[in-house]
């Protein structure tokens, strides 16, 4: 679709709404954690024009992330070890959570942490703060800690997301690995804990070799591949957990790069979509693809009615 005279900073009125876990979002795109940093994205682009935004992963305390180098180019896309640097929450609480909010965003503030305590920590901060939804981040296949563990378990991620629960009355939205031999079985484990919503899926485990050492390029060995090349698999994964749950509401994501892809997703099942890699290849691709996306619903009246409403395409 051409985006001729597409201006980023320009005000916008989104035509096509969506819902999730009953949270009004302008328009169904997002901006992926752990892609997505104020202080960068500002400059490019209003972000109060985006459906919502993820925020990168909040830790209890400050964490350094993985040494470099912690990211390398794969084919139609990188796999990255960065392993969730953030400053942590009360620095978070004071600092980006409220410019964000300033600015008229919608804030789902993604939740990280290396055991249950860890996430009860920060959810007990975030229960009464500004944010309009929490991402419980069970998913990150970088952090050596455990970071996966739970998000691999259904047994043990159901019995964190049920301690959450009883935590916070904000919406929570937990996010899914493709790394599992199942991920319906999850899903439902995530929703029988009491989860609003799910969002899938963050990055497959991958690597690269340097060839003139035989070493791996990246200093934790593995990371998390992302990009178009895991498209296909992504939509996958939402189309099989519509299936299994045919009222959650489910954001996609994966390889989205264009208001087409966002729309194979709204199709597979997906209530929202967020644009993770391609906005570090393009910064303003969040901002573009919500437009692009904004003029193929004028065309799909039954998928945008469909989407205002709060249900999806079954």
């Amino acid at each position: 679709m051409s985006m001729d005279g597409f201006d980023p900073l320009e005000p916008y009125t989104y035509r096509h709404p969506t819902q999730v876990a009953g949270v009004v979002w302008k328009n169904p795109v997002g901006a992926a954690s752990g892609t997505f940093k104020l202080d960068a994205c500002q400059d490019f682009y209003d972000v109060s024009q985006l459906g919502a935004i993820s925020t990168k992963g909040v830790s209890p305390v400050a964490w350094e992330g993985n040494p470099t180098p912690r990211t390398a180019e794969s084919p139609s896309g990188m796999v990255n070890a960065v392993g969730l640097q953030n400053p942590g929450v009360d620095d978070y609480l004071v600092d980006e959570l409220p410019r964000l909010k300033d600015l008229g965003a919608l804030v789902v503030t993604n939740v990280a942490g290396h055991s249950d305590d860890d996430y009860a920590q920060v959810v007990a901060k975030l229960a009464d703060s500004p944010a309009d939804m929490l991402e419980i981040n069970v998913s990150c296949p970088n952090v050596t800690h455990g970071g996966m563990s739970a998000g691999t378990d259904p047994v043990g991620l159901e019995r964190l997301i049920s301690r959450l629960r009883a935590m916070t009355d904000k919406p929570m939205v937990v996010k899914l690995t493709p790394n599992v031999t199942d991920i319906a079985a999850v899903a439902r484990a995530a929703a029988n804990g009491g989860a609003d919503a799910l969002s899938l899926i963050n990055t497959l485990v991958g690597m690269r070799l340097d060839t003139t050492t035989g070493r791996p390029i990246i200093d934790n060995v593995t990371g998390g591949v992302s990009g178009p090349a895991i498209l296909p698999i992504a939509l996958a994964c939402v189309w099989k957990v519509r299936q299994a749950l045919p009222e959650m509401p489910i954001i996609g994501m994966g390889g989205i790069a264009s208001g087409s892809d966002a729309l194979e997703f709204l199709y597979a099942g997906a209530n929202a979509v967020e644009v993770g890699a391609a906005a570090l290849v393009d910064p303003v691709a969040p901002v573009r693809i919500a437009r692009q996306l904004d003029e193929l619903l004028d065309q799909r009246p039954e998928l945008a009615e469909t989407l205002e409403k709060g249900s999806s395409w079954k």
